[in-house]
């Protein structure tokens, strides 16, 4: 943990700097400089603070323009009147306030920006707070009366200004109100615009909003425009909506009501935040410090655990959607990782007369469907750009897959699923009962995410092609050992290999398509030049590090909606000495496009005067995938093992480009054609003898002799009553 704590062993030695001027100086004569350069030494474990000395020298090295050193207190103003409930604060990130001779109080080892506030709060004089893990400074003045004290401070460490305000709207209960970013703006989702006097006045409006939920306020300053809209930078996060814009302040409301009930944390590895807003210690675990964010005084967007120090949580309300504007937030540390969150959702059960209806209520905006589990197909609602949606269930629809489950109980099982087509690790599960009692109505609601089940799928394992020998294998990420089974999310990789590693050939992919088995759904994973569609299920193509005869493509397990098979198909083509890379382009999740190599490529037409790389046909590869999801509902029992191991041989002949053959089912299928044939050779045999028989019984029953007297002698045209008449009937 060594390489963690460089950034926090800064903090120790700032700290022993101001101490040591606190004790020659008054607190009047400690500078911004010195302030925000202490940063929070109270987060570090015992023994930590003598790694820092190296990133010491650099914030020394800092630029921060500070005001003059005797500034006047500021005029009396509309805070000293002010009603407690009333006051609010706005917060700025990345600036720092410089009035030394406004410093009213400087807190090393503030370890909580709520802390910070509150004493401010608590002093009438305070009207603005300069906050850094481990350390706050109180001013008399602020930057609304010395707009050219507040200035960028972002490295080494990021600071956060607070500014208190007296509000025309009273606030909400949380720490702060406002958070506003300089020179940027959130275009496209305007409901509301007005032009009004002040900033205040914009960021009033949105909080006093009552005909739509005002989740942000741009505003223009040469004009006073003041533009309302119903998203802000965490519920379009990934989207290139929010960008900088000269003249412009954005504001984002706090005080709006975000869901909490199921909640979903993205782990970004190797970083964690420079600047934090709470440090909690001797939180007993990961899970813990996950809850205190949930639950904490502000809207927490993500937390470490045990990365500055043991049993030590640190929680903060930016995560990456939020830090756009700020220049490297985060430190670097191979073995920390940061908490972010992806999304959440409130999931809430109307049960009524004739069918429930389950209303989703999400933090971000939401593409995707929300549908029956039972019935993916026909009990379905596709959702596009949407904070809200439902999906009715009626009782009496078998389309919807409804259970009634003993008296006056109704359950089904309902999927919230990102992608349009396939299921992957995002997805949610949920389950749903109303239960009714006689005519009063009581409501039941179970939501379960179903991420730990026991329910293991199958995977196939190996696909052998012919010219030259290639195998296509299911494999853990590091394209090492072959899974036998998986788990929708479990990370997994696409692995290509030429088996002959003195092969002089190399291969490359292209056309990798994922197919349903049952209602030939499909989904193109590598397009026709070799690059991925969609870099959040299929990742790249590229050589392995061991051995340029192996191709790999990352993937997390998912499967179909109305299968629990995969089957993936795609075209090989060999070619040699060596395969040309092709550049594609990948869009992060902040909207920027970032080129990446991957090994597939739009085969060349062959030119008839000159010899191509690409020496053979092109090799169709068809492998089928058994996965099953991850949501932990009631299955039916069953008798059959959920691991089916099969293997598919490709041939090649000179005629065709080639075709699969499944060698189990040409078993199968010779073995029930022999039985057809001897069944068919007993049944013919067995109607021949029988057959037989009756003709030699017919033949013994003609042969009687029968004598007829001379009269009776006559032609064919006699009848038997002539024969009668003649004696016959008595001689017989």
């Amino acid at each position: 943990m060594a390489a963690t704590f460089r950034v926090l062993g800064l903090l120790a030695m700032l700290l022993a700097a101001i101490l040591a001027q606190e004790q020659g100086d008054t607190i009047a004569a400690v500078t911004v400089d010195d302030a925000t350069a202490s940063a929070a030494d109270d987060t570090l474990p015992s023994g930590a603070s003598a790694e820092g000395e190296e990133l010491a020298e650099d914030d020394e090295e800092a630029d921060i323009v500070s005001a003059p050193d005797h500034l006047p207190p500021s005029a009396p103003g509309p805070l000293e009147d002010c009603d407690p409930e009333m006051v609010g604060f706005e917060l700025v990130t990345g600036y720092v306030f410089s009035a030394p001779g406004n410093v009213l109080d400087s807190i090393p080892g503030t370890l909580m920006l709520t802390d910070c506030l509150e004493t401010c709060q608590g002093n009438d004089s305070c009207q603005s707070v300069n906050y850094e893990t481990g350390l706050c400074v109180l001013f008399s003045s602020h930057a609304d009366v010395l707009p050219g004290a507040l200035t960028k401070s972002q490295f080494p460490v990021f600071t956060i200004y607070a500014q208190k305000s007296c509000l025309g709207v009273k606030p909400c209960e949380k720490a702060w109100c406002i958070d506003r970013v300089h020179g940027y703006r959130l275009q496209g989702f305007i409901k509301s615009q007005q032009v009004v006097a002040s900033r205040q006045e914009c960021f009033e409006m949105c909080l006093g909003e009552t005909e739509f939920t005002c989740r942000s306020v741009n505003y223009k300053n040469a004009t006073g425009d003041c533009e309302m809209s119903h998203m802000d930078r965490m519920t379009v996060a990934g989207s290139t909506v929010f960008h900088a814009t000269e003249g412009y302040d954005y504001m984002e409301n706090n005080c709006v009501e975000e869901p909490t009930k199921l909640c979903e944390f993205k782990k970004l590895n190797g970083r964690i935040l420079k600047t934090v807003d709470s440090v909690y210690q001797d939180v007993g675990s990961v899970d813990e410090c996950r809850e205190l964010c949930l639950n904490s005084p502000y809207r927490c967007h993500s937390y470490d655990f045990g990365d500055t120090g043991d049993m030590v949580c640190r929680l903060s309300h930016h995560s990456r959607a939020t830090l756009s504007d700020i220049q490297d937030p985060y430190l670097e540390v191979p073995e920390a990782a940061t908490y972010e969150l992806s999304s959440c959702y409130n999931v809430s059960i109307d049960c009524r007369s004739g069918d429930m209806v389950a209303r989703i209520q999400t933090s971000k905006l939401f593409n995707g469907k929300i549908y029956s589990k039972g019935s993916p197909n026909s009990c379905v609602q596709d959702v596009q750009n949407s904070l809200e949606f439902e999906l009715h269930m009626p009782y009496d629809n078998l389309e919807c897959n409804v259970k009634k489950n003993g008296l006056g109980r109704y359950i089904n099982d309902v999927v919230i699923q990102h992608h349009d087509k396939i299921v992957t690790s995002s997805d949610l599960g949920l389950a749903v009962t109303c239960q009714y009692d006689l005519t009063n109505k009581s409501v039941t609601n179970e939501v379960d995410l179903g991420v730990h089940g026991d329910i293991q799928p199958a995977l196939s394992e190996e696909v052998i092609v012919d010219s030259p020998n290639v195998a296509m294998k299911i494999t853990d990420r590091n394209g090492g050992d072959v899974m036998p089974t998986a788990e929708v999310g479990d990370p997994l990789a696409l692995r290509f290999e030429i088996l002959n590693p003195n092969s002089p050939y190399e291969i490359f992919v292209r056309e990798l398509v994922a197919m349903d088995g049952v209602d030939s759904s499909e989904i193109v994973l590598i397009d026709s030049d070799g690059c991925p569609t969609d870099h959040f299920i299929m990742g790249p193509l590229y050589k392995s590090a061991n051995s340029g005869k192996i191709l790999l493509s990352h993937f997390d397990a998912f499967k179909f909606p109305s299968s629990e098979v995969v089957q993936f198909r795609a075209l090989v083509t060999p070619c040699m000495p060596t395969c040309e890379p092709i550049q594609c382009d990948q869009e992060e999740s902040t909207g920027e496009l970032r080129s990446v190599i991957s090994y597939g490529k739009r085969r060349r037409r062959r030119a008839t005067t000159s010899v191509s790389n690409e020496l053979r046909d092109d090799l169709l590869l068809v492998q089928s995938i058994q996965i099953t999801d991850k949501f932990k509902f009631e299955q039916a029992p069953k008798n059959n093992k959920t691991s089916v191991a099969t293997e598919s041989v490709f041939m090649q002949s000179e005629s065709v480009n080639g075709f699969c053959v499944n060698m189990a089912g040409i078993i199968v299928a010779g073995t029930v054609f022999l039985a057809a044939q001897l069944a068919v050779i007993a049944a013919w045999t067995f109607i021949w003898q029988r057959r037989r028989m009756n003709m030699k019984h017919h033949q013994d029953a003609m042969s009687v002799s029968v004598s007829m007297p001379s009269s009776m002698s006559v032609s064919r045209t006699d009848s038997l009553c002539k024969l009668y008449d003649g004696g016959y009937g008595r001689r017989f």
